[in-house]
């Protein structure tokens, strides 16, 4: 009878942190960041339909980097648990501290078990204050770790050299416009040591806001075409918003059915009474002489 190898805790953990690593290294970097007034959600995406950044609730956005079909499963989760606990309790219930603890024990458990290898992704859940103190982003990494990231949050392999990039550029308080430029401008400065910064093109981008100045309970918002290619021109005009799709409102008054106008056409002259028949005497078509 053989016995198995023994493998210490410490390398099993180490051997599985690299594999997930190593997965996560081959996506392209996400950048989540502070601007005036909201968050702002820019990644490296040139697919129209499987998108990196999404909306979970009202005032919370979830964007990963990492294999697509695990991520995918994490924000269906996301959105049912946020459903759920909104339905159950309030919608002021369902906040991007508790949505990361949730997911911070459900990738923690499945990184520490030995039956399944863990999820190769890392994910920022953000939340939109009604003020900018208030703004929340945390950072989850393949082994359910949660960090509060203060200005600006980076994911993917070129993490480091992109959040560098980023660290130089910051500053507080940054128009929708800067703060793109600036995103982007970090994310094609991954080209490697001694070369330039790579051209990443309009169609290649995949650009999201939480906007604290939207009319809506729903505060995500999707940037694309020329409005994104307007926000991307240095020293353009930022272009105004778009308008918002509201349903027609109510209206305060409502006719009845008394005080609707018949056309005059459909309006029926009451019958005189010497055209009515009498009782006693059956109606023509009723006749014994008459054809049949």
């Amino acid at each position: 009878m053989s016995m198995p190898f023994y493998v210490a805790p410490e390398q099993q953990m180490k051997d599985r942190a690299d594999f997930a690593r190593k997965g996560i290294a081959r996506g392209r970097s996400v950048v989540v960041l502070h601007y005036a007034d909201g968050i702002l959600f820019v990644a490296e995406n040139r697919s129209q339909a499987l998108h990196k950044v999404s909306e979970i609730y009202d005032r919370i956005a979830f964007a990963a980097v990492g294999r697509y079909n695990e991520f995918e499963n994490l924000r269906t989760a996301g959105i049912r648990y946020a459903d759920l606990r909104g339905y159950s309790y309030d919608r002021t219930d369902v906040t991007a501290r508790g949505l990361a603890n949730a997911y911070a024990q459900l990738l923690g458990t499945i990184f520490s078990s030995g039956g399944e290898k863990p999820y190769e992704v890392e994910i920022v859940v953000a939340e939109l204050g009604a003020e900018p103190s208030q703004d929340q982003i945390y950072r989850l990494t393949y082994d359910g770790s949660v960090a509060d990231e203060e200005n600006f949050a980076v994911m993917g392999g070129s993490a480091d050299v992109v959040a560098e990039a980023l660290r130089k550029g910051y500053q507080r308080n940054l128009s929708l416009s800067e703060a793109i430029q600036l995103a982007v401008a970090a994310l094609s400065s991954d080209s490697g040591p001694g070369a330039g910064p790579r051209t990443i093109e309009v169609e290649a981008l995949e650009v999201a806001i939480l906007d604290r100045t939207r009319a809506l309970p729903r505060k995500f918002r999707r940037i694309r075409g020329e409005r994104l290619a307007s926000l991307l021109t240095p020293g353009g005009a930022e272009p105004p918003p778009e308008p918002e799709r509201e349903p027609p409102a109510p209206t305060a008054y409502t006719a009845t059915v008394a005080e609707v106008q018949v056309p005059e056409a459909e309006r029926a002259e009451p019958a005189s009474p010497s055209s009515q028949p009498s009782p006693s005497q059956p109606p023509e078509s009723q006749s014994p002489s008459s054809p049949a």
